[in-house]
């Protein structure tokens, strides 16, 4: 995490209204280089609660777990053509209101899903987020539905802003959880079957419809958790990352896609290592490793059992293997040697260029959520969606979490590449895939 550098008088003193500057990190600045407004660089979380919150207490709540969290009140500082970085400014209070509450109309949160694909908070006013309170007529439930600038925050930082607030709101003061657990593990001996000099599979396109214009789809889905016998070599992790991978490559196979069955596919997968609790640190804080499948490892008829103990090897020595979040290129092109908007243009050509050899696709398993999320007489949340950008080269996207046993799976793809039967269809496909990776199938 970059260090804050205090604006300051003559003397050394801290200049009266003065704002402290946070030089963007590395997943930032490549993240602001990309930014295109086709595809907004959004992540989307929907939280269900069963009841309904007072809107003077959540506002009171949320603006309090923003002053806990103050590395959230930031945006982007202006900056000359020569700059050699971009900053972030804490602003220490927000400059605008992020909560909103829409009027209870049929198809509410319909319309709320959609601007969160669509519309991303400006990143010129502080915080780069919002929160939209969702209810429809003939409910008693409410949903929080937040949208984040990509470029500033992810989900899991954004949970912890959700977790303080519900504290605060319930007055429930719940233990700080403790730091996610990463077995120790030595490096595999083998060679991923996907290795970064293999082309990998892209994603085949399906029926995006006539006049298709840019922009994100999602799809949502409640499954059962896939069952694990006590002991079991691989997590649910493994599970979903051989479901996503079956997934693909039969949908490849059904669309006739070129190479499907020779290429490797490889899924990105972003690791978390920060603590839950109250210090966790907030803005983007995931490092991305890619797990590689080979093609024949994929065919009809897989040994499933086989092929979960190959990946969860695979996936615990990707956890295991310390390097920087985008890897020790994007450091190297990150580096404040040119200035920002040189570098901006050789990372959007390298990005084009490099386009052919991007993972096949992203799971991002955010888990068990750690927080009880209880917002006292609204309730604690039923259940928790995310969703990641689904930009292309890639193009689809596949995020889960799991609340009250139950796995919420969101499904975002690039319109331009998928249409809505062609999302239901990869559901179709994950869910049964899902279901063969049980203790009761394998």
């Amino acid at each position: 995490m970059a260090t804050a550098r205090h604006t300051r008088a003559r003397g050394g003193a801290p200049r009266p209204g003065a704002v402290d500057r946070v030089p963007f990190p590395v997943v930032d600045e490549v993240a602001r280089h990309c930014a295109q407004d086709a595809e907004p660089n959004t992540v989307h979380i929907e939280i269900h609660l069963p009841g309904a919150v007072d809107e003077g207490r959540l506002r009171a709540a949320f603006a309090e777990a923003l002053a806990r969290h103050p590395r959230a009140l930031m945006r982007e500082r202006p900056r000359g053509p020569l700059a050699r970085r971009y900053e972030w400014e804490l602003t220490g209070a927000a400059d605008v209101d992020p909560l909103s509450f829409p009027p209870p109309e049929p198809g509410a949160l319909d319309r709320a899903r959609t601007r969160a694909l669509a519309v991303a908070p400006p990143l010129t006013a502080s915080p780069p987020l919002r929160l939209e309170v969702v209810r429809e007529p003939g409910t008693d439930g409410c949903v929080l539905v937040f949208t984040l600038h990509h470029t500033a925050l992810d989900g899991p930082a954004c949970m912890r802003l959700a977790a303080t607030a519900a504290e605060v709101y319930g007055v429930c003061r719940t233990p700080a959880a403790p730091a996610p657990a990463r077995p120790a593990s030595a490096p595999s001996s083998g060679g991923s079957p996907a290795a970064s000099a293999a082309r990998p599979v892209r994603i085949a396109a399906g029926s995006p419809g006539p006049g298709a214009v840019p922009g994100n789809s999602l799809l949502l889905a409640e499954l059962p958790v896939p069952r694990r016998e006590s002991g079991a070599p691989y997590t649910v992790n493994d599970q979903l990352m051989v479901a996503t991978a079956l997934t693909v490559a039969d949908w490849n196979r059904t669309q006739g896609a070129p190479g499907a069955d020779r290429r490797p596919l490889r899924i990105t997968m972003p690791v978390d290592d920060r603590p839950r609790g109250p210090e966790m640190p907030i803005g983007n804080g995931t490092r991305l490793v890619e797990a590689g499948f080979a093609a024949s490892e994929l065919l009809p008829g897989v040994d499933v059992a086989a092929l979960l103990r190959t990946t969860a090897a695979r996936t615990r020595a990707l956890k295991a293997v310390r390097r920087p979040p985008l890897g020790r290129s994007a450091s190297l092109l990150t580096a404040p040697l040119l200035p920002v908007a040189v570098r901006a243009a050789a990372t959007r050509g390298l990005r084009v260029l490099a386009g052919p050899w991007t993972s096949t696709t992203l799971l991002s398993n955010i888990g068990r959520l750690p927080y009880p999320l209880d917002f006292g007489e609204a309730g604690r949340a039923t259940a928790v969606w995310f969703s990641a950008p689904a930009r292309m080269p890639r193009g689809l996207t596949f995020t889960t979490a799991s609340t009250g046993g139950r796995l919420h799976l969101a499904l975002r793809w690039s319109r331009t590449l998928l249409g809505d039967e062609d999302g239901v269809r990869l559901r179709e496909l994950f869910t049964r895939h899902l279901a063969s990776t049980s203790s009761e199938t394998v």
